[in-house]
């Protein structure tokens, strides 16, 4: 089954505006961030008092929940849960800065070599995305949708990859990203800002996204989200962890990917 319907969708105005998430939603650049972030948590809580007491596989378990329930706000808000984390645990934290900037040198060793071909066209784009993500953003355009990027990765690397995969004419001025500041950033605020900009109703929204947030701000506003259970690594197939998750943010429905366009276009816009 390619679609699955969780709920029906509420009212029936066209869909006007989407937003989607980048990371693991269009983009497979940082694919496998999941397994650089957790046993890298895991290794912080186990070096807590508590930790010490504690078995690997139940380390590891919370160290993959805290991680999941904050995948799609900024990095920093997994950073600043860890610290939280540490602290109750009986441990003394590091500032979340110093642990996000060491995730990122982690992740930066992985898809170092992903980077580099892309920049020097020895890495096919089409590759590193999600399947179908050219025929997705292609039939939003199409059906008259205006597509927003909203990401928790650093804006200037969101730009930069989003440039790299070809991606940057579909979303024009309308990629965003984490800041410095993390206090003037989040998925919650673009969705606000674009429904108070263009005056949509919540129904003319439209969501894709691979994380517990995306899902939950799309649904806040009455929008229609489709939850992307995207199997990252092999590129095809159900991510069964993902799809229990999304489904518990309150997915309307689940796609593995976007390689069955015309049944998409078919379930979204009655084409």
């Amino acid at each position: 089954m390619y679609w699955e319907s969780i709920r029906e969708r509420r009212g029936n105005l066209p869909f006007r505006y989407a937003v989607l998430d980048f990371d693991g939603t269009v983009s497979l650049i940082r694919e496998g961030w999941q397994q650089i972030m957790v046993p890298y948590f895991t290794e912080e809580l186990a070096a807590t008092p508590e930790g010490r007491r504690l078995p690997q596989e139940a380390l590891e378990r919370q160290a993959r929940e805290m991680v999941f329930l904050h995948t799609g706000k900024q990095t920093i808000y997994q950073c600043i849960a860890l610290g939280e984390e540490i602290t109750r645990m009986g441990g003394e934290p590091q500032s979340p800065q110093a642990y996000k900037d060491e995730y990122l040198r982690r992740l930066l060793q992985r898809i170092e070599n992903r980077l580099k071909g892309l920049r020097k066209g020895t890495i096919d784009p089409a590759t590193l995305t999600v399947p179908g993500t050219y025929d997705l953003l292609d039939m939003l355009v199409r059906e008259g949708v205006t597509p927003f990027l909203a990401s928790g990765t650093d804006e200037e690397d969101v730009l930069r990859e989003a440039s790299l995969l070809g991606l940057t004419k579909y979303f024009g001025v309308h990629i965003y990203g984490a800041q410095t500041d993390y206090r003037t950033f989040s998925k919650k605020m673009v969705i606000e800002r674009m429904i108070r900009m263009n005056g949509l109703s919540g129904e003319e929204l439209l969501g894709f996204g691979d994380g517990y947030v995306e899902i939950e701000n799309v649904r806040e506003v009455g929008g229609y989200a489709v939850g992307v259970a995207s199997n990252e690594a092999e590129r095809k197939g159900i991510d069964a962890w993902k799809r229990e998750r999304l489904i518990r943010a309150g997915a309307d429905a689940i796609i593995p990917d976007y390689g069955q366009i015309g049944e998409l276009e078919r379930r979204l816009f009655g084409k």
